[in-house]
């Protein structure tokens, strides 16, 4: 006959076993989910330049942004929260592709009123600044990116189409 213990581990590990199926099922169910529920992303585009300058050697800019976005139809059963950032991107002659993050926000599932993000005129919380000094006159694209963060399950990117980015020119001369 067994002992206490063994019967003990028996029975915690089978139901361990079984949530682990029930993990796997769940993050299965929704695979097809990050293609079809994007969110509605009505405005991001700059409002003001606040300024340009160059800063130790690296150029940097300072500026104000609108966004209006509905994160509601990125959510389902298994998110937990989104991380919703903001992203400016731009080339130069040292590296093609440079994009910085100039805003971001954690959006949780347990509070609706936060996933209708309307804000106007919101300075940037991380500046735009370049490894040197070829910020000015650059063209700056500004999306709208966010990481889906499931309660079970794996993590995945999502991101506005560049298509639909917002842009625009910064003054060939610092301010």
């Amino acid at each position: 006959m067994h002992t206490v213990w063994v019967r003990l581990n028996g029975v915690v590990f089978f139901g361990l076993t079984v949530l682990l199926c029930l993990s796997c099922l769940a993050a299965i169910s929704k695979i097809g989910h990050t293609s079809s529920h994007a969110p509605v992303i009505e405005k991001l585009e700059l409002k003001s330049l606040r300024s340009l300058k160059s800063h130790g050697g690296v150029d940097r800019a300072l500026l104000s942004f609108d966004l209006k976005a509905d994160m509601t139809p990125a959510f389902h059963w298994n998110i937990k929260q989104l991380f919703v950032y903001v992203v400016a991107s731009y080339e130069s002659t040292k590296n093609r592709n440079n994009q910085i993050v100039i805003w971001d926000k954690i959006v949780e599932s347990i509070h609706p009123e936060d996933m209708m993000i309307e804000l106007e005129n919101v300075f940037v919380k991380y500046a735009l600044v370049d490894q040197g000094d070829e910020l000015r006159g650059k063209d700056v694209k500004l999306q709208l990116m966010w990481d889906h963060m499931p309660i079970t399950g794996l993590l995945y990117m999502g991101e506005q189409p560049l298509s639909e980015a917002s842009s625009f020119t910064l003054p060939t001369e610092y301010q």
